[in-house]
């Protein structure tokens, strides 16, 4: 069985357990992705069609990974003028599995979502009393200013 879905402006023919590369999709890896906007469903010499879509068609896969595709090099040059411009791009792309294609409207299969442990929270230990060496400093200085208008002020003086 394939279908054909429309993703990021394009339209892909898939089959169950294919990996492809779309534009990227909102999620992390192992999240799973419902396409609802089945352009077309097939299988063998029975094909739906839809009008442009087929409402009751959904196409589930799951994002193995979220990347950057390779870099595309735009270089332009104007003859004769010794100018010359290069620029690079990488776009974002997401990494897909089809799980299943469904035509008649049923539900997909519930698979198992992974369970993530949360990390207990450490407590943080109690300040100390001591002065950090950023507060020493400080007060050293203004020690040694005032030490220095002192010092200015008496020779002023005699």
């Amino acid at each position: 069985m394939f279908a054909v879905i429309k993703t990021g402006g394009k339209q892909y023919r898939v089959v169950a357990n294919q990996v492809l590369k779309v534009e990227k999709i909102i999620g992390n890896a192992g999240d799973i992705v419902k396409f609802d906007n089945v352009l077309m469903i097939g299988e063998g010499e029975n094909v739906a069609i839809g009008a442009p879509v087929i409402a009751e068609g959904l196409v589930t896969a799951e994002i193995v990974e979220q990347g950057r595709a390779r870099k595309v090099i735009a270089f332009k040059k104007r003859r004769r003028q010794n100018s010359k411009r290069t620029r690079g791009h990488r776009q974002e792309i997401t990494t897909l599995r089809i799980l299943e294609i469904l035509a008649d409207g049923s539900k997909p299969k519930k698979t198992v979502a992974k369970s993530v442990e949360k990390k207990a929270a450490v407590p943080k230990e109690a300040k100390t009393s001591t002065p950090s060496k950023e507060t020493a400093t400080k007060t050293a200085k203004k020690k040694v200013a005032s030490q220095k208008t002192a010092a200015i002020s008496k020779s002023k003086e005699d």
